[in-house]
Order: structure tokens, then C-alpha cells, then sequence
């Protein structure tokens, strides 16, 4: 959700304000799994042409929802149920317009979506979906093809597919759950000794650091009664993250962050929590954003 991306944002750069995903750099699209997704202008094309179905017949109906979509708009911008209503279709079914790449949305979590349609990005799908496959192995990686095309939304074939075509930019990997693949790029930085991790971070739902698929979750989360914590049939948690490990989970309402760690955390720790809870740059909070503890 939108929200969550301006949590994101906040995780990884000092100053981030509630008005961030207002940044003219920013844009939101129906990305992987037709999920709402915040890009930057300038990634539009991987995160929709990129998962442009190689099937003709799903492809032509992705370009004609399109077509009919923005002969209707006509440079405006209208509420997604108004828009469908109007052209006598689901609102649901305008997403399947998002893979040509001329679907902008606006969503706050809250209201309707919002959509808008532009030229499409002049870029080969093909080549979008590589670059695509490229974002995710920098950011996934180790991982393999199926995880890749279950993120992205696209079928097993058209996954590896796009490995195959990278076999030249990509480096195997053994791990403790099998062979898996990163970018060459990349190698030296998983050589390279890492660090001492001493941020303290709470990540919300659907963040791209714990956005794993399948086995690949085992690489970051061990241990399978912690993964059913993190991972849920449902709506996801946040993830606590303190010194470069996952070791709890959070959930907010309105104001009030309620934590479930997983081991006991020093007072520090919890200091450093608290800290960061009660920095979120959200918008519209009626009073301080105070902290509840499940293990207190």
C-alpha cells in the first residue's frame, strides 16, 4: 500500500516527510501481482511492460482495456469504479491495462483509486522484463526463476526465460537451500565482508527486504515457526529489524504500534524501537504514536 512505501522510504532515507510520495520523481502503478506499487518515473516500463503477458490473447486484452481506457479519459483523471462503470466493466478489470505501461494510479489506502493513462514507455517488453529480472536479483538475490515469476506476477516459463537470457550477467550460488543466481555485478559486494549492522528499523508490510517468495524465505528467517509469524496467510505484519536481524513483528492501529518480539531485546532496543515508531512521517495522526509490547 502507499502507506507502507512511505514507511519504506523512511527506513532507508533521513528526512523523509508525509508528503514524500508528492515528489513530481514519484509515480504509482499496479505492479507485480497487479499489487499498487510506488516507482520512479523513470522505472515505469520494467514494472509493467516487463510483466506484459507473452500469451496473445492476454496481451491483446491488456492493449485494448488500454485503448478503450484512455479514448474514455482523454487526458483526465478519474476514479477507477467512475472509469469502469463508464466503459461498462468491472473497476477490477482496468488492471489488466497495467502491463502496456500507460496506467498510472493514485491511491492513498483509503479512497479510490485514482487513474490516469499516459504515451507508453518506448522499450522492448522483452527487454523490460530482463531489466525487471535484474531489479529483483540485485534486490532478492540469491533467488531463483520461479521466485522471480511468482513476484512478478508472470508465468514459471516466462521466468526462466528471462534467466536464460541473463545467463551471461548471472553467477550461481550455493546456499542451504539449493542452487540459486545472482547478478556478476553483485559478487564482489557478497564477498566483501559485511559490516556490523547497528540500524534499528521497523519495516512495513510487504517491504522489499523481507518480499521473498517460497524457499527463498529460508535464507532470511531460518526458522519455520518464525516464518508462519512473519509470512501469514493474510495480511502481512511489519518486520521489527535491530542490528541486521528480523527478530520481531509489528502491527499499528491509528497510533498505537503494538510489537511481538521474538527474543528478549535490551532496553536500548527497545528504546531504538520505540524511537522509530514514534518518528513515522504519517499523516493525519490525531496524537503521538505510542508503543505496546506483547511480551510485557
Amino acid at each position: 500500500m502507499p502507506r507502507a512505501a512511505l514507511l519504506s522510504i523512511h527506513a532507508r532515507i533521513a528526512g523523509t516527510g508525509p508528503s514524500a510520495l508528492d515528489d513530481p520523481a514519484l509515480v504509482q502503478v499496479w505492479g507485480p501481482r497487479f499489487s499498487a506499487y510506488v516507482v520512479a518515473v523513470e522505472d515505469v516500463a520494467p514494472f509493467t511492460l516487463g510483466r506484459l503477458s507473452d500469451d496473445d490473447r492476454r496481451r491483446q486484452r491488456a492493449q485494448d482495456t488500454a485503448a478503450r481506457l484512455g479514448a474514455f479519459l482523454g487526458g483526465r483523471e478519474m476514479g477507477d469504479g467512475e472509469a469502469g462503470r463508464a466503459l461498462g466493466v468491472h473497476p477490477g478489470s482496468l488492471r489488466y491495462a497495467a502491463p502496456t505501461g500507460t496506467v498510472l494510479i493514485r491511491w492513498d489506502g483509503a479512497r479510490q483509486t485514482t487513474v490516469r493513462t499516459v504515451p507508453a514507455p518506448s522499450v522492448d517488453p522483452f527487454e523490460a522484463r530482463l531489466e525487471l529480472a535484474r531489479r529483483y536479483l540485485h534486490v532478492f538475490g540469491p533467488t531463483a526463476p520461479d521466485a522471480f515469476a511468482e513476484w512478478a506476477g508472470i508465468k514459471p516459463p516466462a521466468g526462466r526465460a528471462a534467466f536464460d537470457a541473463l545467463d551471461a550477467e548471472l553467477v550461481v550460488v550455493l546456499t542451504p537451500i539449493g542452487d540459486r543466481w545472482i547478478l556478476a555485478d553483485d559478487e564482489a559486494a557478497f564477498r566483501t565482508q559485511a559490516a556490523t549492522a547497528s540500524a534499528t528499523r521497523l519495516l512495513p508490510s510487504g517491504d522489499t527486504y523481507f518480499l521473498l517468495q517460497g524457499a527463498d524465505r529460508e535464507l532470511l528467517v531460518p526458522e519455520a515457526d518464525r516464518r508462519r509469524l512473519l509470512w501469514t496467510p493474510r495480511v502481512w505484519p511489519g518486520a521489527v529489524l535491530v542490528a541486521g536481524d528480523i527478530v520481531g513483528t509489528w502491527r499499528r492501529a491509528e497510533a498505537v504500534v503494538t510489537v511481538e518480539p521474538w527474543r528478549r531485546l535490551s532496553r536500548a532496543e527497545r528504546e531504538a524501537v520505540e524511537g522509530e515508531a514514534a518518528s513515522f512521517p504519517l499523516p493525519g495522526l490525531k496524537r503521538e504514536i505510542v508503543v505496546n509490547w506483547t511480551d510485557e
